[in-house]
């Protein structure tokens, strides 16, 4: 948007915007953010049985701060660290609902609703400052730093809602399935025009997370825990691998770059 108004005879200078931020919503775009939910998963707790709780939340919370100070210095979408910040917020998102389960006691029954809670108060000031909640519409400074606080807070709402299923009765694999079938029914509702394409989006981007961390942990995961006992080790390498092709692929131009749908 450009000023056109003169105060004093002086032009006002015109209202710099971004190109948008944030990737086109393609399959693509799911399949990655699912694979950075289980690789966050597993290389949190990789990280805090090889270097401690507390060195590996300081170093999870340092690589979370530079991947974010490189996609604020970008004016455009740029698909590597695009996709290292989430990896990162992901990875960091899930020592943040640790921490107060593990180091301080709190239950998973109360963190879950916390962060539902923090995630609310979230997307309250951001529609209350911008009138909008679209990620097609992240082109200000603001408006992507309500969309990361929004990320973040998704992350460490659903490591805490897995990690409650998991632990209530239903197992990692169960803990799987039922993910897996909550996240059809906001696309069905928005296929059906029961539910509008934001808050669609939002709802299927929380419930990817314990999706994608259920799965992880169920194939990380001993056998005497309900998983598949493949390593916490092996089971992120091979999902930061598979981020790294699909990134890899995204990152030729136009490829996730399509015109967006206003939403």
């Amino acid at each position: 948007m450009t000023a056109e108004h003169v105060l004093d005879e002086h032009p006002v200078a015109p209202v710099r915007q971004l190109a948008n931020k944030v990737p086109e919503v393609t399959i693509c775009f799911w399949i990655v953010k699912l694979l950075t939910t289980g690789m966050g998963e597993t290389a949190s707790d990789l990280l805090a049985r090889t270097l401690g709780p507390i060195p590996a939340v300081a170093l999870g919370g340092l690589a979370l701060m530079a991947s974010l100070v490189v996609q604020f210095t970008l004016r455009r979408y740029v698909a590597w660290a695009y996709w290292t910040a989430v990896a990162m917020v992901s990875v960091f998102g899930t020592m943040a609902a640790d921490v107060l389960h593990v180091g301080l006691g709190v239950p998973y029954a109360v963190s879950t609703p916390a962060f539902l809670t923090a995630l609310a108060a979230v997307f309250a000031l951001w529609y209350a400052r911008e009138r909008t909640l679209s990620i097609h519409a992240v082109r200000t400074r603001r408006r992507e730093a309500f969309y990361w606080a929004a990320v973040l807070a998704t992350f460490a709402l659903g490591t805490a809602a897995g990690d409650l299923t998991a632990t209530i009765g239903f197992g990692y694999l169960g803990s799987v399935a039922l993910f897996a079938a909550a996240i059809c029914a906001p696309a069905l509702a928005h296929r059906f025009g029961a539910l509008g394409s934001v808050t669609a989006f939002w709802t299927a981007y929380v419930i990817t997370r314990p999706l994608g961390a259920s799965l992880a942990d169920w194939m990380a995961l001993p056998g005497t825990r309900g998983g598949l006992g493949l390593g916490l080790g092996p089971v992120t390498l091979a999902w930061t691998a598979a981020i790294i092709g699909f990134v890899g692929y995204l990152a030729v131009p136009q490829r996730d770059r399509g015109a967006h749908a206003a939403a």
